[in-house]
């Protein structure tokens, strides 16, 4: 069967205005039955990362509502969100401060750019206030609409950054296997996900990636942990040197890995690389997408691992999600550069876009007023950590709890102890995030791991919720293979 959008404009349940009833703490109602939104979202829309004819057969979820850590479905299902969407609803769902500044500016200023020797309040009260919140050395800030766009913008800055030393043979940017940077060809390439480069057949030149450091999957059984990320931190050093030190621009990487599974490496790996990047003049780049705004219990992921870098990329948390935008911090050193030699040829139409500017502000007042970064490093966070190691400790099928603050990956294993992964690991998470999803969880799979990374206003007990629905499914995972009875 199929629908054209006007067969079904009016085919209303009844909103609450209408005399309808909700179940969720929202205004809106389902104005649909299920079965024809789902018709019309597989007749016109293509899902990011998705597989649409299994997804067409099966169907979509329908989220209609939200509020605090939950979701609503169009059935009526309330599902605890143990991502945060996409690592990115910080403040939590139906935070009204937010509305409310995205509907005064769209009245007073709803759009203007700042390309033509022009800005607005908002963009300007947004950068004095994250010159506040950042490290000492960020003062400056580059604007845009996602964290793939925000690294695309830091290769141009980085190529900019050595133009104007004289230095522009420095051209390559060595990033990470298994690293997210975002998913435009540019991201796409900086990451080092294969799946993603074998659908990308024009990969940006003078990007080349090292090893990842995770322990877990890839160290020698007599390695321990720091000595993997020692050896995996020196790649760097043996990169740089078969390239030319005099030819390398840059290095990117997630303090974190986090769509790569949330792996943390070991405290011997960041100040590695952080003094082979000063020894050979090279830019350290801190993508801070999902890491920043609160994520670890610091403001910024890399302050957790004790680094300085160069530049900063910074989306999700920045708004919580309410609206799209990205943005590039840039060091002082970095920012004078391109301050004083001439124009920056790079821009987009809603860089800066006031609309998000208003809610970006608003939310990041939330973050600090409300001390929610102070209570995950303090509060929740540890509790997060000790519940989940606790609850997994010695479970046939979890080999590893990876994390700090408020996220963290589960390793699926084989022989945990021996860490053996499974074979066929792709399709055992996502078995166990099928379990998940059923179960009213949202947990996300990356292979055999098992991520969470639920809003930072999370309380005690919805912690608890998270961990009972999370051992549930991976018992459930586990009775599957075989491995629990």
């Amino acid at each position: 069967m199929s629908y054209k959008t006007e067969d079904l404009m009016y085919a209303e349940k009844g909103t609450p205005e209408r005399g309808g009833t909700i179940d969720a703490p929202t205004s809106q109602a389902t104005w649909r039955s299920t079965a024809e939104y789902r018709a019309l979202d597989a007749a016109h829309h293509i899902h990011p990362f998705s597989d649409m004819g299994s997804l067409n057969r099966a169907g979509s979820r329908v989220i209609v509502k939200a509020q605090g850590v939950y979701l609503w479905d169009s059935d009526g299902n309330k599902i605890i969100d143990g991502m945060a969407g996409l690592w990115c609803v910080n403040v939590g769902y139906g935070r009204h401060e937010l509305a409310d500044a995205a509907f005064r500016q769209m009245q007073e200023l709803p759009y203007y750019n700042t390309f033509f020797k022009t800005t607005h309040p908002p963009v300007i009260e947004l950068s004095a206030l994250l010159a506040e919140l950042t490290p000492a050395p960020f003062n400056h800030f580059f604007y845009c609409n996602s964290g793939s766009e925000g690294n695309d913008t830091v290769l141009r800055i980085v190529h900019q950054y050595w133009a104007t030393q004289r230095q522009p043979a420095k051209k390559f940017v060595i990033a990470r296997k298994n690293a997210y940077h975002g998913s435009t060809i540019a991201g796409g390439t900086l990451g080092g996900m294969a799946y993603m480069h074998e659908q990308m057949p024009s990969k940006v030149e003078n990007i080349v990636h090292i090893d990842q450091p995770y322990f877990f999957g890839e160290a020698a059984s007599d390695q321990t942990p720091e000595e993997f990320a020692l050896a995996r931190a020196r790649q760097l050093e043996a990169k740089i040197l078969e390239l030319g030190a005099d030819n390398v621009a840059a290095f990117i990487g997630e303090p974190f890995q986090g769509a790569g599974g949330v792996i943390f490496p070991a405290d011997t790996y960041w100040p590695e690389v952080k003094r082979i990047c000063r020894k050979y003049d090279v830019l350290l780049v801190a993508d801070e997408v999902i890491g920043g705004f609160g994520r670890t219990g610091e403001w910024f992921a890399h302050q957790h691992f004790g680094f300085e870098p160069d530049l900063i990329t910074l989306a999700k948390g920045l708004t919580s999600g309410y609206v799209p935008m990205g943005a590039v911090g840039l060091h002082d050193r970095i920012a004078r550069a391109l301050i004083d030699n001439g124009d920056f040829n790079h821009g987009l139409t809603y860089s800066g876009h006031p609309v998000a500017a208003a809610v970006a502000l608003a939310n990041l007042k939330l973050l600090r007023d409300e001390k929610i970064v102070e209570r995950v490093k303090a509060d929740t966070g540890p509790y997060f950590q000790k519940r989940l190691r606790e609850t997994f400790a010695a479970h046939p099928i979890v080999g590893e709890i990876s994390g700090v603050g408020l996220v963290a990956g589960v390793q699926l294993a084989e022989v945990p102890l021996e860490r053996k992964r499974f074979a066929n690991g792709g399709d055992v998470g996502a078995l166990c995030r099928d379990f998940c999803f059923n179960g009213n969880l949202i947990m996300r799979a990356s292979g055999d791991r098992m991520l969470l990374s639920p809003p930072l206003v999370i309380s005690r007990p919805e912690i608890d919720e998270i961990v009972s629905k999370a051992k549930a499914a991976i018992d459930a995972t586990a009775r599957q293979m075989g491995m629990l009875w």
